[in-house]
C-alpha cells in the first residue's frame, strides 16, 4: 500500500491523530509521525510508535533509527538526512492537526522543526487539516495563509463545526474524524498502480422527489448509503467517479464529483449529460416510478380535499442503456420485497438490458432503507451469485469485483 507521512502539531485534537494512524494501519498503509515539540505536550510520541511500529521524530538534527524507511521497507544502507529522505520517499503528506501557529510557518516557508523542514521538501501531494479555535480560524491572518498555500497546491481540508475544546464555545474549527481524513488522503495518493486507473464511473444515488405542490412530495426512503458506498469503493481503485446524488443527507466521499438533483427528470437529464463519457455505470439510485400529472402552483388545502392524477416518470437506466457504446457496463438495482425476487429482478435484466442487476430483498429489516449493513443477489445473464449480510462497504466492493469480471469477459476475443 502507500508510504503516508503523517505530521501532528501542537493542539487538543491531537488525540485524533492517533487514530488515524491506527486506521491507516489496519488499511495497510506505512506510517511515519512527525510531530512539533508542542504536539508532544498533548500526546505522547510513545503512543504513535505503538500504533505505527517506528519511531517519531520531532527535530532535523534527530537521527533516525530507521534510516528514512517506512514500515515494511528495507533500510537503505547509508544514513541519509532524515527530512529529506522521509519526505522523499512518502507517497503523501497529511498535517493534521494543523495549528494557527503551523499554519503560518508552512506558508511563509519556514524550516525550524522535522514537521517544517520536510513539508519544504516533499513533492508528494500534500494536505493540511486545521484544527483551532473558530476565531482564530475566522481570522484574516489564518484565512490569508491557506489561501497562500491553496496556491501551490496544497489540499485544505476544512474544518468541521461543533463543539469546541474551550468549555461554552461551538464554532467551525473542529478536526475532521479520522475516517474522513484517511479518506481524503487515499483520494490524493497518485492513482497509476491502482485497478481503475482510468476509468470514468457514474454513480447515481438516494431518492427522487416529485412534487404534488410547493411543500409537499412523492417520494421514497432510499438514503444514498449504498451508492455513496459504491462511490467511495469506485474512487479507491482509482476512478474518476461523478456522484448524481438525489436528496442525499450524506456527504460525497473524497475525491468524488458531486452533483444534486431533486426529481426524475433531474436525475435523467444529468444521468444523460454524464453517461457518453463513463465507463461504467451504477445506478443505484430509486427513481420515483411516478410523479403528479399536475402538480399544484401553490399548497394545497386540507379542507378542499385531494385528488392526485399520476403519471409514470422517465424510465432511466432502459434509457441509458439503449444508448451505450462498446466499452461501457451497464449496472442496474432492484429493490424488490418478497416472493419471486429473482425472476422479478432477472426479467428487469434483460428488459433494461444492463449487464447486472443488484437486488436487494427490502423485506428482511436486518438491511432495508437507512441501514448501514446489506445483503443482495448478483444477477448476471450467466448466473447468480448471493453476497451475505455485511457493511455497505463491503457489498461495494463485491459489486466492482462482480463488475470487474464482466469487463474481463467482454474484453476476451471470441473463440
Amino acid at each position: 500500500m502507500a508510504r503516508l507521512l503523517l505530521g501532528v502539531s501542537g493542539g487538543i485534537a491531537a488525540y485524533k491523530a492517533l487514530e488515524l494512524a491506527r486506521l491507516a494501519t489496519l488499511a495497510g498503509h506505512g506510517v511515519r509521525v512527525l510531530m512539533t515539540e508542542t504536539a508532544t505536550r498533548f500526546v505522547g510520541a510513545a503512543s504513535f510508535e505503538g500504533i505505527v511500529g517506528a519511531p517519531v521524530l520531532t527535530s532535523e538534527f534527530e537521527r533516525d533509527p530507521l534510516r528514512g524507511a517506512f514500515p515494511g521497507e528495507e533500510q537503505p544502507g547509508h544514513d541519509p538526512i532524515g527530512h529529506l529522505e522521509l519526505a522523499g520517499r512518502c507517497d503523501a503528506y497529511l498535517v493534521a492537526p494543523a495549528s494557527a501557529n503551523t499554519i503560518s510557518k508552512l506558508a511563509a516557508g519556514a524550516a525550524d522543526s522535522m514537521l517544517t523542514t520536510s513539508f519544504l521538501a516533499c513533492t508528494a501531494p500534500r494536505l493540511l487539516a486545521p484544527a483551532m479555535n473558530d476565531r482564530m480560524y475566522a481570522d484574516a491572518a489564518t484565512q490569508a495563509n491557506l489561501a497562500t498555500l491553496r496556491e501551490r497546491g496544497v489540499e485544505v481540508i476544512e474544518p468541521g463545526e461543533g463543539k469546541l475544546a474551550s468549555r461554552g464555545e461551538f464554532g467551525r474549527g473542529r478536526l475532521p474524524d479520522p475516517e474522513l481524513l484517511l479518506a481524503r488522503v487515499e483520494a490524493a495518493l497518485p492513482a497509476g498502480d491502482r485497478p481503475w486507473d482510468g476509468l470514468r464511473v457514474l454513480v447515481t444515488a438516494g431518492g427522487t422527489r416529485e412534487p404534488i405542490d410547493p411543500v409537499r412530495f412523492i417520494g421514497n426512503r432510499s438514503s444514498g448509503r449504498m451508492g455513496i458506498a459504491l462511490a467511495a469503493a469506485a474512487a479507491k481503485r482509482g476512478a474518476e467517479v461523478t456522484l448524481l446524488a438525489a436528496n442525499v443527507a450524506l456527504p460525497a466521499p473524497a475525491g468524488v464529483r458531486r452533483v444534486d438533483v431533486e426529481t426524475a427528470a433531474q436525475l435523467a437529464a444529468a444521468a444523460g449529460e454524464e453517461f457518453a463519457e463513463a465507463h461504467v455505470l451504477l445506478m443505484a439510485a430509486a427513481p420515483a416510478d411516478f410523479r403528479a400529472a399536475s402538480p399544484a402552483a401553490g399548497k394545497l388545502r386540507r379542507s378542499e380535499g385531494l385528488e392526485l392524477a399520476l403519471e409514470p416518470t422517465e424510465d432511466i437506466l432502459a434509457a441509458l442503456a439503449s444508448r451505450r457504446r462498446d466499452g461501457q457496463s451497464v449496472v442496474g438495482f432492484a429493490a424488490e420485497h418478497g416472493g419471486k425476487a429473482i425472476e422479478r429482478a432477472r426479467d428487469k435484466l434483460e428488459r433494461k438490458g444492463a449487464d447486472l442487476i443488484v437486488l436487494n430483498d427490502v423485506s428482511n429489516p436486518e438491511i432495508g432503507f437507512e441501514s448501514e449493513r446489506n445483503a443482495v443477489t448478483l444477477i448476471t445473464a450467466g448466473g447468480e451469485n448471493e453476497v451475505p449480510i455485511d457493511s455497505k462497504e463491503a457489498v461495494a466492493e463485491a459489486i466492482l469485483d462482480e463488475v470487474d469480471r464482466l469487463r474481463a469477459k467482454a474484453s476476451r476475443p471470441s473463440a
